[in-house]
């Protein structure tokens, strides 16, 4: 569905959240409506909601990411919710993260015909290469890959010490920190908090978890330190 296709008020939040970068959003909204079933990107049941459920419900989070913030994307796949993140915050250093090579493909196909300065890195958060490539980041974020604590595990390592872990989930998320605390913890995470993203644009507001990786543990007041073989 194009922008002047969509409903009075997705328009209005889409000009709201992306500003003069508008354009580009609907570029990327018509990528995905061509390409993205038969790429097996998205259902086919999600095309006629791409806007509302997809793309601004991604790009909204940016409101938890302080400027100029080195941000990894973790399990993009689509693009989401790292290339609306990209569109509507210009002044991130953003890192698209796929395993799969066909959808690393497509990323790489969006970043260049939106002209965006984006990165994309084909590789999974839980392995080595990737924690030394792409370890001290602002913010990781993912959207729609695991429960959190899965997430906890594969993405706090990349977070630089108080640094965070920005979650979109939905009505599941006091139920997933009730159930997996002691994991987020045991991963380095402080209490994870649940913010509402978006609430004055968006008629339903993204739900993110946020979890802030925690300083290394000290022993007799000094940082531990953990010799690493090589």
């Amino acid at each position: 569905m194009s922008l002047e296709q969509a409903a009075g008020a997705v328009r209005a939040a889409a000009e709201r959240v992306f500003g003069e970068h508008v354009d580009q959003a609907a570029g990327y909204v018509e990528l995905l409506e061509r390409h993205g079933v038969e790429r097996g990107l998205i259902g086919p049941r999600e095309v006629e909601r791409l806007w509302e459920r997809h793309v601004l419900n991604s790009a909204v989070i940016g409101e938890q990411m302080p400027e100029g913030a080195r941000v990894v994307d973790v399990g993009s796949g689509a693009g989401l919710p790292g290339v609306p993140l990209a569109i509507a915050r210009p002044d991130l250093d953003i890192v698209l993260l796929e395993p799969m090579a066909r959808r690393v493909d497509w990323l790489a196909e969006v970043a260049e015909k939106l002209e965006l300065p984006i990165t994309v890195v084909r590789g999974r958060a839980e392995e080595g290469p990737v924690r030394e490539q792409l370890g001290g980041a602002d913010i990781v974020t993912a959207r729609a890959v695991a429960p959190l604590a899965r997430l906890a595990d594969w993405c706090l390592p990349l977070v630089r010490p108080d640094g965070f872990l920005v979650a979109l989930k939905g009505a599941s998320a006091a139920d997933e920190i009730d159930r997996d605390g002691a994991a987020i913890r045991k991963a380095g995470g402080g209490d994870p908090l649940i913010v509402e993203c978006g609430a004055t644009v968006l008629e339903v507001p993204s739900t993110v978890v946020k979890i802030r990786r925690l300083p290394s543990k000290t022993v007799s007041g000094k940082p531990k330190v953990r010799s690493r073989k090589r």
